[in-house]
């Protein structure tokens, strides 16, 4: 579908007030910005702010629908013949070649992360928004495999998925703190997750196969 003039805007001005707002928290921290110097920065009203982001948390952190949705959106769309995990792994691949942002492969990775680290409602969001995908990413696992009511497999393979990607999330954002070469972490990212796959047992590398043809 075709986005309209109207969702144009919005979006734009959604974006804008989130990276005015992201620049005042990297330059002054998270606690000493008020939402009111923020809509001031951006030109808008408070309440307006407030329409786009309910929570200040919201501002810093506007990724997280997408971060929700990351991996149960790689298990919809695996190919035929291709398990959950098999799509995970080979998004998350691409994700670490292609140093993409999404996994943290950035240069201003460091200075984002102290923003969160030294401010605890972020934290508690960020929480929150790994509680919210993995519940969701259950919930697609037993809606994909049509699992029973009560069936402990989705919870159990989404919680294998989800430290597959939290725990390559830690790594690279432990390496980037420390302000290495954005290419030479994206290579051992690479060696991580084959060792990581090597973990994983058969039941959970074969669950959620798609049917071939």
């Amino acid at each position: 579908m075709t986005e309209g003039l109207r969702e144009r805007k919005k979006r734009q001005t959604r974006q804008r007030i989130s990276d005015i707002a992201t620049g005042l928290f990297l330059e002054r921290g998270f606690g000493a910005v008020t939402v009111a110097e923020i809509a001031d920065a951006a030109d808008v009203s408070v309440n307006t702010v407030y329409n786009y982001f309910p929570a200040k948390e919201d501002l810093f952190l506007d990724r997280g629908e997408d971060v929700v949705d990351r991996l149960p959106g790689y298990v919809r769309g695996r190919r035929a013949g291709e398990s959950a995990a098999a799509a995970v792994l080979r998004r998350l691949r691409a994700d670490v070649e292609s140093v993409s942002p999404t996994v943290g492969l950035f240069a201003g990775w460091a200075d984002f992360m102290k923003v969160i680290i030294d401010a605890h409602p972020l934290r508690s969001r960020l929480w929150e928004i790994q509680q919210e995908a993995l519940a969701e990413l259950t919930r697609t696992l037993a809606e994909e495999t049509g699992a029973a009511e009560g069936d402990p497999l989705p919870g159990l393979i989404a919680g294998q998925l989800s430290w597959l990607h939290s725990t390559l999330m830690a790594w690279i954002g432990d390496e980037m703190v420390k302000r290495r070469d954005v290419a030479e972490v994206s290579r051992e990212a690479l060696v991580l997750l084959d060792e990581m796959e090597d973990l994983l047992g058969e039941k959970v590398l074969n669950y959620a196969t798609r049917p071939a043809g």
